[in-house]
């Protein structure tokens, strides 16, 4: 029998889709266009994020998805159909499986939520699999063996640290500080210090291209635009990379103190091992420029970025969807 079976990494800034034997066949912006008015549905993902703070009265720009749960049911259903719907093309009246990737602190009325919303967008069944544990399984870390391997999952809303053993997590930390509020540091930093407003996408374009966790001689520079605050005028200014850093330090700190405390309550045997592999860094977090280098040298357990940081999650999906019966029991909460 046809069963078509999908993966969907429901991130608060990014989602991606992953189909087995193709790979990642979607990766959209998390953001959906609403017309006020007629309560109509007018842009999903790309073209809806290009719509950020240009839009009139009548429209409003949603990101369903706030730290890493949903936060407007009807919006992420409508988001998540379409999803479904683009990379299903003619095979759409075949409802699919779906497994959606879960921060791993997610509450059980937040699970329920997600299972319920990908029901309703169309899914024959829907799982939810914890993004640790996937973004382990993506990065190519052998998760059954008995041997302890250190995650952290950087995304947009969420971080995740779990200690990963036989399968399962030995112990894990969720916090709530990720992409998202590294985005707001940099915007405040720059309010106080230049009296500049600027918007969520000039702060991400920042923290993409000049953003760097540790100090460093041979600065980068980029010239942004923003409103004066005191004129309320359009102005340039140029800001450096250590500026970015100086901004985002104590964000990353937050982040750095879970990883502490994961590390804290870790059994000595897969302690030694840990420090012999080291830890891995999965999700856009990881993309920030010496973020390794900043955790490496804070708790003294070497760190590594995982290959394709950003699909980690989405690979781990499919490698689950590919041995689904086999991980149904162990990973996974059906509906």
């Amino acid at each position: 029998m046809l069963t078509r079976r999908l993966g969907i990494d429901l991130g608060t800034c990014n989602s991606l889709v992953f189909i087995p034997k193709k790979g990642v066949v979607l990766q959209e912006p998390s953001v959906v266009a609403v017309s006020i008015n007629d309560n109509k549905i007018l842009a999903v993902g790309s073209e809806a994020k290009a719509m950020t703070g240009r839009t009139p009265d009548n429209i409003q720009v949603y990101r369903p998805l706030r730290e890493g749960v949903i936060a407007d049911y009807r919006v992420t259903q409508a988001m998540l159909r379409y999803f479904i719907d683009r990379v299903s093309g003619p095979l759409r009246f075949l409802k699919p499986e779906v497994i959606v990737a879960v921060p791993a602190g997610i509450t059980s009325t937040e699970r329920r939520a997600v299972i319920e919303a990908t029901m309703s967008a169309g899914a024959k069944a829907a799982f939810v699999a914890k993004e640790p544990i996937l973004a382990a399984i993506g990065a190519g870390i052998p998760i059954n063996s008995c041997s302890g391997h250190m995650m952290i999952d950087i995304g947009g809303g969420t971080a995740e640290v779990a200690i990963i053993s036989l399968g399962g997590i030995v112990t894990s930390a969720s916090v709530r500080v990720a992409g998202d509020k590294l985005d707001a540091a940099i915007a405040d930093y720059i309010k106080k210090k230049y009296n500049l407003a600027i918007g969520e996408q000039t702060a991400e374009e920042i923290k993409i291209k000049i953003g760097i966790a540790l100090p460093e001689k041979d600065q980068k520079y980029l010239e942004i635009r923003g409103r004066d605050l005191l004129l309320g005028l359009p102005k340039t200014i140029k800001i450096s990379s250590n500026e970015v850093c100086e901004a985002i330090s104590d964000r990353l700190q937050e982040i750095i103190q879970a990883i502490k405390l994961v590390l804290k309550d870790t059994p000595p045997e897969l302690s030694a091992d840990i420090m012999d592999k080291g830890m891995v860094i999965s999700g856009g977090g990881a993309l920030l420029r010496g973020i390794d280098e900043l955790i490496a040298k804070i708790t003294g357990v070497p760190c590594f970025i995982a290959e394709d940081a950003l699909l980690c999650v989405a690979k781990g999906t499919g490698a689950v969807l590919e041995n689904l019966d086999v991980y149904k029991k162990s990973l996974m909460a059906k509906k």
